[in-house]
């Protein structure tokens, strides 16, 4: 196998399908984040374990991240990261163009704007994806980051240990500025702010735990099948470098 740095530049078989995979989760998310508030009646020390419907599919992006950082490096996971960022902002244009329409007068009957609005308002006025742009800028970056530099601190031992320790910081800022941000864009309620925060950082990092197998495998695979494992040194942590 391959130790390469991300200067060194090549093709790879499966990148581009990691690629669709992880911009499908991002819209789908923030899609399902702005349709439905769930509630299963648990509660933790009180607080009502209250979430999003995203929270079910957004943290296999955090998944997808740290597969992407850890067998392509920080340099391709961040192209990914802006290539969702990119295809998150053409959906929500799309969503706001149907929702400034004229409505057909039967659809407008069984349905309308008000229907609209209360499930895809997020999504049309730009509440969720500026919420979840904000979050994800700062939360997934950051867990790129991290576990790029513990992959060179550790030697590439304890892939558990990195992407656990990476989710525990980037999950925590993504689940509090993308609920922040969304209860002032109007999106959420002032009364879900902790059991949101709460309920999602909980859940995504449980996720994060419970993928740790599928993550192991998927790495150990793509690896060798890519015949790489790029260790990312010398390398800018810049969001916006090229």
């Amino acid at each position: 196998m391959l130790a390469l740095n991300t200067e060194q530049a090549r093709s790879y078989r499966y990148l581009d399908l990691i690629t669709a995979f992880f911009v499908t989760t991002l819209i789908l998310s923030n899609v399902a984040s702005s349709a439905k508030i769930i509630d299963l009646g648990l509660s933790v020390f009180g607080i009502p374990l209250a979430f999003d419907g995203g929270s079910l599919l957004f943290p296999l992006s955090y998944v997808t991240g740290d597969i992407l950082t850890e067998v392509y490096g920080f340099r391709a996971s961040r192209r990914v990261i802006w290539t969702g960022f990119c295809a998150l902002a053409l959906s929500s244009l799309v969503f706001r163009a149907l929702r400034a329409l004229p409505a057909e007068a039967a659809w407008e009957g069984y349905a309308g704007g008000a229907a609209y609005d209360a499930i895809l308002g997020g999504m049309s006025t730009g509440g969720i994806v500026l919420a979840s742009l904000a979050g994800y800028f700062a939360g997934e970056f950051s867990n790129s980051a991290l576990l790029s530099r513990l992959k060179i601190a550790m030697g590439g031992r304890l892939l558990f240990v990195r992407t656990i320790g990476s989710t525990l910081l980037g999950e925590l800022l993504d689940s509090v500025i993308f609920v922040s941000i969304a209860i002032l864009a109007g999106v959420f309620g002032r009364e879900l702010f902790l059991s949101l925060v709460v309920t999602n950082y909980i859940l995504k990092c449980l996720v994060e735990v419970l993928m740790t197998p599928v993550t192991y495998i998927a790495v150990r695979k793509l690896k060798k099948a890519e015949r790489a494992d790029v260790y990312d040194t010398g390398l800018s942590y810049n969001p916006f470098a090229a």
